[in-house]
């Protein structure tokens, strides 16, 4: 199959690799095409095979999964990273998505949420496990401005249809699913996040949720299963 999408996996437990490469081998849609225990190896493996996914661990013995993935990102910046690790500490979290990471599953999670995960990051979505996923929009909400300045002018600034985007983006639906909602095409919803972006000065989906939930138009308590 062709239009496999390719995978490599960065982890130094060995059995835990094992155990990802069983869960992907349940879809036809991706290939493992790489798999590495250290950073070092990682990175060379990137290089070598321009993967659409790398899954990092964040504790690597060489170097942590954050560190690696801006250095993937920088040699390889069509590679999305998929963040796994057995911590589930706040700013690991944070610092991975500031690092590029697209994504943040908890090890615990990856049987039942690694494809769903995968998928998401791979379509442009960003993605959390439902375990911490409230935690960090707590987080991000407290954290101190730095280069986005959050007030209720810019989004009074936004159409009544884009502030309803917007809404749904901060609670966590992917732009196919915005689609979906307000029975519009992905293009549209995906123009729509644009421009979005564009007049609040956001640069990802992270000072999105940030920024909708500084303001309060959404309700972390929608982020719990």
């Amino acid at each position: 199959m062709g239009d496999k999408k390719r995978i490599i996996i960065i982890d130094d437990h060995p059995l835990f690799r094992e155990g990802l490469k069983t869960i992907l081998g349940r879809s036809d849609r991706y290939d493992v095409v790489g798999e590495a225990g250290t950073a070092a190896l990682g990175l060379k493996t990137v290089k070598e095979v321009k993967p659409h996914l790398a899954i990092v661990d964040i504790s690597l013995p060489d170097q942590n999964g954050i560190e690696l993935t801006r250095d993937i990102l920088k040699c390889s910046p069509e590679t999305c990273v998929l963040m796994v690790s057995m911590y589930s500490k706040i700013d690991y979290i944070v610092r991975s998505f500031q690092a590029g990471a697209a994504g943040y599953l908890a090890k615990e999670s990856a049987a039942d949420m690694l494809l769903k995960g995968i998928e998401h990051v791979l379509n442009g979505d960003y993605f959390m496990d439902a375990k911490v996923s409230e935690k960090v929009v707590k987080k991000l909400a407290e954290l101190p401005e730095k280069k986005i300045s959050v007030s209720a002018d810019g989004y009074e600034s936004l159409t009544p249809r884009e502030q309803e985007v917007m809404t749904l983006l901060g609670e966590g639906h992917s732009a196919t699913q915005v689609a979906e909602k307000l029975f519009i095409s992905p293009k549209t919803a995906e123009n729509h996040r644009a421009n979005i972006m564009r007049k609040l000065g956001l640069h990802s989906t992270i000072e999105l949720i940030r920024y909708a939930a500084k303001i309060g138009i959404i309700d972390v308590d929608l982020w719990k299963e």
